[in-house]
């Protein structure tokens, strides 16, 4: 058995079971491929797939065993690259990131910038999509850090680190009746209105529908969508009243958006940044988790790194503030300034 091997197997299984698709993420041969897959289950004494011709249709109960092994084996052989390279100074690499658009979008950008700055030779992979893609990336061993908010139940094998907290904001068109009401804006008021906002997660969570649901209040939800950027745009056409991330009400918003104050309306939300317990962290994914965050030291990381498990976690970053932040003229607030 080799790891070439284990690499062909996993290449398969991520590649629904398309031999040509994992030869060309693999950069070889159809036939190279299929030759070492039958000289591994040769040697194990199990068929690891079940086959129609030459086409392979599922993944035997064997199969299942043997991948899930596979990968972790082949998570220590990257953890023994990465502990090689920490322990002679090497900054070449690369960091893979999967997180969702408002991130990638209003978050990241200055803290990849100057990651960038750092650490020119190490190439970046930025991932976007819903906490459920985020999960099956992190599942598949395809990214290095998760990056999200909330949806905690669907990463049970990361180490999660909260890294600062965000409400969501309310945004109208000029001369929309809820920039006249003379009283903070309230929930039964609210949802008298049509309201675009994100895509609800899959698992059925969402702390929006909640705060309407404590009221007795069913919110008219008319558009949904994963990109801050689309609702803004369905709101600038007067389709309804959008609720957003505060960080995505952008200065340049101002000439034709209003931001209304939506604080306590619903609960505050933590993002945090996840990465497998397992992993061995390079010395630059370290810096990039500061530059994210700047509560993540390499000190705490370091402590982090020496606990079994996410309870122990959270006793040593619970007494921690984290920062508040908003949108255009208050992107980053100290959590006692905000309070």
């Amino acid at each position: 058995m080799t790891l070439q091997q284990l690499r062909y197997l996993l290449g398969i299984a991520d590649a629904g079971l398309n031999i040509t698709a994992a030869a060309e993420r693999l950069y070889t041969s159809q036939p190279g491929i299929s030759k070492q897959l039958k000289l591994l289950e040769q040697e194990l004494g199990v068929q690891l797939f079940t086959r129609k011709g030459k086409s392979l249709t599922a993944v035997t109960p064997a199969g299942r065993d043997v991948i899930a092994r596979a990968r972790k084996i082949m998570r220590e052989v990257d953890n023994i690259k990465s502990l090689a390279s920490n322990l002679s100074g090497e900054q070449e690499g690369t960091l893979s990131i999967a997180t969702t658009h408002t991130q990638a979008r209003y978050v990241l950008p200055e803290v990849i910038r100057d990651f960038r700055e750092r650490y020119p030779k190490v190439s970046l992979e930025l991932h976007q999509g819903t906490s459920e893609q985020i999960a099956e990336l992190v599942a598949g061993n395809r990214v290095d850090f998760a990056i999200a908010t909330g949806s905690q139940k669907l990463f049970p094998g990361l180490v999660l680190l909260p890294c600062y907290q965000w409400d969501r904001l309310v945004l109208v068109p000029h001369g929309h009746p809820l920039t006249e009401i003379q009283r903070k804006l309230d929930l039964p008021t609210l949802a008298q209105h049509p309201l675009i906002t994100y895509v609800f997660s899959l698992t059925g969570e969402s702390s929006f529908k909640q705060a309407f649901a404590d009221h007795g209040l069913e919110p008219d939800v008319v558009f949904t969508a994963r990109d801050a950027d689309i609702i803004k745009t369905y709101v600038r056409m007067g389709m309804g009243v959008g609720i957003v991330a505060s960080m995505s009400y952008e200065c340049q918003d101002e000439s034709d958006l209003v931001a209304v104050d939506a604080v306590g309306l619903f609960p505050r939300v933590t993002t945090w940044l996840g990465y497998r317990r397992d992993a061995v962290l390079r010395s630059y994914m370290v810096d990039f988790m500061g530059l994210f965050a700047a509560h993540l030291t390499p000190e705490l990381v370091r402590d982090i790194g020496e606990t079994d498990t996410q309870s122990q976690v959270d006793s040593l970053i619970n007494d921690i503030p984290l920062p508040i932040r908003g949108g255009c003229g208050s992107e980053v607030a100290d959590a006692a300034d905000a309070a």
